[in-house]
């Protein structure tokens, strides 16, 4: 695969699924907003939740490819349809004879971006993500989008802030980062989020609002001039940071956090606030890793 470092592609799995399409949907416009090139990948091999493997004849493999490499056709006429409103979009299609979180763990090597749905084809009707989105948020090699089910959110969100979880880490650094640059091509506010807890720590609660409240100025340090043109909103409260992300969320048309935060340590895959959120969120979230 020859992908051009300078400008690394929105990369997006796709199944055939309402969730799917929903993801691609969202992935062709992101591209469109960072002018960068759309991957649309759809991998053949069953996925985990299908519980066995699948014994094909020879005809009736050849039969499943064709069909695959259709649904690959619509979904590139799906994307040049849903990016026409905004803009312009380079789009390449790839069919990958293997199973969906190898493939795509793969090409996450070379993106900018990884998008999925938030279940797919074979995926149970659960309160929990489907198995490729959270092995993708886990292990992939860029920051991953994970988009819901289209009735889970409202068109309003369209004009609500991306909304950035804040703790002071390496990966909330690298959320931060994307917010803003997600933002600024959203023509949406930034509402950064910070919370803080009594933990084992005896100093008074207006000391500890005093520190946390200089603690996301530092963190938030330069993206003003950066971002002249992006409003701040800065929400600094003592509270569970998952529980208010989420709530915050509620109204957001993007919600971006570390793949894990302070309490992390290296070689972690997700930390406890960004799985909690990731499994109960109901817009579109970016789970930022941080930079090799």
């Amino acid at each position: 695969m020859s992908v051009n470092n300078m400008n690394p592609p929105v990369v997006v799995g796709i199944d055939g699924s309402v969730d799917a399409d929903e993801a691609l949907r969202w992935a062709a416009v992101d591209a469109v907003h960072h002018n960068a090139p759309l991957h649309i990948v759809y991998a053949t091999g069953a996925a985990a939740d299908f519980g066995q493997v699948i014994d094909f004849s020879h005809a009736d493999y050849t039969e499943y490819l064709t069909a695959c490499a259709a649904t690959l056709a619509a979904a590139r006429r799906f994307a040049t349809a849903a990016a026409q409103p905004v803009g312009d979009l380079d789009i390449d299609t790839f069919l990958v004879e293997a199973p969906p979180i190898p493939a795509l763990r793969d090409r996450s090597k070379d993106a900018r971006l990884l998008v999925v749905g938030t279940r797919g084809m074979g995926a149970f009707r659960r309160g929990l993500r489907g198995s490729v989105s959270t092995a993708m948020a886990r292990h992939a090699q860029c920051p991953v989008a994970v988009v819901p089910e289209p009735e889970q959110y409202s068109a309003q969100r369209v004009r609500g802030p991306v909304v950035v979880g804040v703790d002071g880490s390496a990966c909330s650094a690298r959320a931060v980062d994307i917010a803003f640059d997600e933002a600024s091509r959203r023509n949406a506010p930034v509402r950064a989020v910070l919370t803080w807890s009594e933990s084992n720590r005896y100093i008074p609660r207006t000391a500890m609002q005093t520190e946390a409240e200089a603690a996301l100025s530092e963190a938030l340090a330069g993206y003003t001039d950066t971002y002249p043109d992006v409003t701040v909103q800065r929400v600094v409260t003592e509270d569970r940071p998952a529980k208010r992300l989420l709530e915050e969320g509620e109204l957001a048309q993007l919600l971006v956090v570390g793949s894990h935060g302070r309490g992390g340590f290296a070689g972690m895959t997700l930390g406890s606030v960004s799985q909690a959120v990731l499994h109960a969120a109901d817009c579109p979230l970016i789970i930022a890793r941080p930079e090799s």
